[in-house]
This record gives C-alpha cells, structure tokens and sequence, in this order.
C-alpha cells in the first residue's frame, strides 16, 4: 500500500489554514471535473483531491494525519503502525461503508470501519434556546497487561485536536485520572460520563469512551482472557521432569514439569488469566533450550551423549 501526501496532491503547505485548504480543493474540483476537464486523467484527479480534502478538512482526521505522517514520503510502502492511533481524541471522523468504494486503501486503513476512527455521534450546530447533548468522543488508551490482573488508577494524557483563531489545527493535550477495573479486557470500552463535548443550551456533556489495548508484552500473548507464556527450560527439566518457578502477570507460582516433555508442549495453569467471573487460562509453551558447548568440558558432555545415546532426530523422516 502506497503512502498518499495529502498536501501535495492538494498544493498546499502543510502549516495551511482549514480555509486555505478549502480554497485549494474548490479551485481543483473545478479543474478535474470529469464533466467539463478536458485532460485524460481528470477523473482520476478528482478522487485524489476529493480524498486528500476529505483527510484534511476535518481537524480530526487531519491532525492523526500530521501525526502519522511525519516519517513517511509519498509513494514509500506503508502499513500504519500498530496502536498509531492511541492517545487521540476524537468525536467521530469515520465515513460511512457507502463512501469507502470512493476511497483508497491507504486512506480506509486510518480512517475507514477498520481504522482507528469510526463514525460516532452526531454533528454539532445549534440556535438559541435549542438544547442538545454534547457529542461522546471516544480514544484508545494502552495499559499493561498487569493493570488488568489488578485493577488500578491511571493518568492518562489524551490530544484533543483545534482549529486556533488564525484557522491552524492544533493539538491540546488533557490528562485525566482513569480507574482501570480488575479484570479489564483488550478492545473493552471503559466509559467516563460527562467528559465529551458540552452541549447546546441546557443539554448536558457528552461522554466520553475509552478502548483499552494492552502494551506490547516482552513474555506475555493476550488471546480474549487467555494469556500464553512461552517458557524456557533446560534439556534435562524436559527429559527428566523438574519442579520449577515461573512467573505469571500475578506472580511467581511453583509448575511440575512432566517427565518427557517435547519442545512446544503445552501446559494449562486454570484460572490464571485475566480475572472475571469466569476468568481466563494461562498457558505455559514450554520451549528447550540447549546449554552452549563453548567450554571443554561442555564438549565432552555432549561428546559423551552423542556415543552413549544413540539419538537420530530424524528417524521419522526415514533418513
């Protein structure tokens, strides 16, 4: 998937104000429109601006866009980095899978019913004496995978994007004290009343809704509740069996392992993934690992095994 430089299909500074790149996009519809351009490419032109303008007119959308785009160059392949979108603020910015035929990959792969932002709530706008609710905004958060185990209290720092008095989007940051529940699952929606959009008149603040992902884990994989531990041992604890420590995102606990045991067996630790009222395993991957033979005496060891065990591993293979 080819990255797409909004601006410069839009020929405008990336410091331009929201009515600059207004101006830009009118002034370009009416040069591409297949129905009075006269050059060969025109309909295609017209996608490209009409999608480059869509991603840049809304400040949501386009200050994600900044965000992500700091490293990239038109044409380099692009896939957008896992999570690239937490921390961020919004109040909707998605489209609607009618509109996603009109758009490209690299465009529905950040802002499409896959991507980062979906449709939410209503658009603002109002009058005097009309009242309305204010709209849920809604941003993922990233925890670790013990905040689950527990239960804790979090500062969480959210960028909420603006357009300042000279028309520039800009981003604010606010942070806010977060509760993370006991037994809080990857993709589950935390929900903190009254702190989306104000309202019009008398209607009350919208609310705000946190997905929560969990922060890449050196040992740990995160499957629903389910937790998997790849775990090393040594050649002899899986031949000959072995009581052993191993940790656990709730600690250190005391494993058997069983006599013969083969390189990726599994062992099922019940109950010991993420808490709930019916909680989730914690599987054990067991993974042998061979001593180095970079002493002498190592070498004679494995010298000794090689003449006194007769072992073939491929012996299945017929060879």
């Amino acid at each position: 998937m080819e990255y797409k430089d909004y601006y410069k299909i839009m020929g405008v500074d990336k410091d331009a104000t929201q009515d600059e790149i207004k101006r830009a996009y009118r002034k370009l519809a009416r040069k591409y429109h297949p129905d009075v351009s006269k050059e060969a490419d025109a309909e295609q032109k017209f996608k490209e601006v009409g999608e480059a303008y869509e991603a840049l007119k809304d400040p949501e959308k386009r200050a994600a866009y900044d965000q992500l785009g700091a490293n990239w160059q038109a044409g380099q392949d692009f896939r957008p980095p896992p999570d690239w979108d937490a921390g961020f603020e919004f109040s909707g910015g998605g489209y609607t899978q009618g509109d996603s035929a009109a758009y490209s990959d690299f465009f529905e792969s950040l802002f499409g019913q896959r991507g980062g932002f979906r449709s939410a709530g209503m658009g603002g706008g109002g009058r005097a004496g009309f009242n309305m609710r204010g709209e849920d905004h809604h941003a993922k958060i990233l925890i670790d995978l013990e905040d689950a185990y527990k239960g804790t209290t979090r500062s969480i720092s959210l960028r909420v994007p603006e357009v300042d008095a000279q028309g520039h989007v800009r981003t604010r940051e606010r942070t806010l004290n977060v509760r993370i529940p006991k037994g809080v699952r990857q993709g589950q929606q935390i929900r903190l009343a009254g702190q989306g959009a104000p309202g019009l008149g008398s209607g009350g603040q919208g609310d705000l809704y946190l997905e929560v992902e969990f922060n890449p884990h050196s040992i740990y994989r995160v499957e629903g509740r389910d937790v998997f531990l790849e775990l090393p041992i040594a050649p002899w604890e899986a031949a000959l069996g072995a009581k052993i420590k191993a940790p656990t995102p709730d600690g250190v606990v005391d494993l058997t392992i069983p006599s013969n045991s083969k390189a990726g067996g599994k062992l099922r630790l019940k109950g010991r993934g993420i808490p709930a009222k019916t909680p989730g395993d914690l599987y054990v991957l067991l993974k042998i690992v061979l001593p180095p033979a970079d002493t002498e005496q190592a070498k004679a060891l494995y010298t000794k095994m090689q003449q006194e065990l007769k072992f073939n591993p491929r012996a299945g293979l017929g060879v």
